[in-house]
């Protein structure tokens, strides 16, 4: 039984596993996507992941802790300049692991891991949420647009004197909390513009 044990030994001695998971971690910063095995794609990604948010503080102590698991300059120089870049606002889970099938050869369970902020066919296809959803509470009153009637005012000049006549207009208010209770209004302008 295999109770407790958190790491996959993958069939290897230590020393073997370490470098073949720090080429695969370099070939992922490069190429951003690899094929592999499912059990190595799933121990790439313990592998891979506290070192790109180490990347995420570009500090001489990170760079020398993330190259001594990696052992190469320029992977450690591209994840900390270009990956590190598009993964800044990400809490978490940077890699993607998507199951391919079976090989022909061993009928192998093979999977493909890519960092995610580099497929930008996933990113097309969903819309951003929004990180908030508040309802709005509205205390005005909205006006019924089917029961709106108005009689334009009628301005009449005679010799550069404007003379306002009569402005009337029936206005039905529903109120939103009780549709049922409607108030009439009418109002009644009458204004007469003074004489010179």
């Amino acid at each position: 039984m295999r109770h407790g044990k958190k790491i996959n030994h993958l069939g290897r001695k230590t020393a073997h596993r370490k470098s073949m998971l720090a080429n695969m971690a370099c070939s992922l910063i490069e190429h951003k996507r690899i094929n592999t095995t499912t059990a190595k794609a799933k121990a790439l990604k313990q592998f891979v992941e506290p070192l790109i948010t180490k990347s995420k503080n570009d500090t001489t102590q990170n760079r020398r802790i993330v190259f001594s698991r990696l052992r190469q300059k320029e992977a450690v120089a591209e994840l900390f300049r270009d990956v590190s870049a598009k993964i800044a606002d990400r809490p978490g889970g940077y890699t993607r692991v998507i199951r391919l099938g079976n090989r022909l050869g061993d009928n192998a369970d093979m999977a493909m891991i890519e960092l995610v902020d580099y497929n930008e066919t996933y990113e097309a296809g969903k819309k951003k949420k929004s990180s908030a959803r508040r309802r709005k509470k509205s205390t005005s009153t909205n006006v019924d647009a089917s029961q709106v009637e108005s009689n334009e005012a009628v301005v009449s000049e005679v010799n550069d004197d404007v003379v306002v006549e009569s402005t009337e207009a029936t206005v039905d208010i529903v109120d939103n909390t009780d549709k049922d209770v409607k108030e009439e209004t009418k109002v009644k302008n009458s204004k007469s513009s003074p004489e010179n």
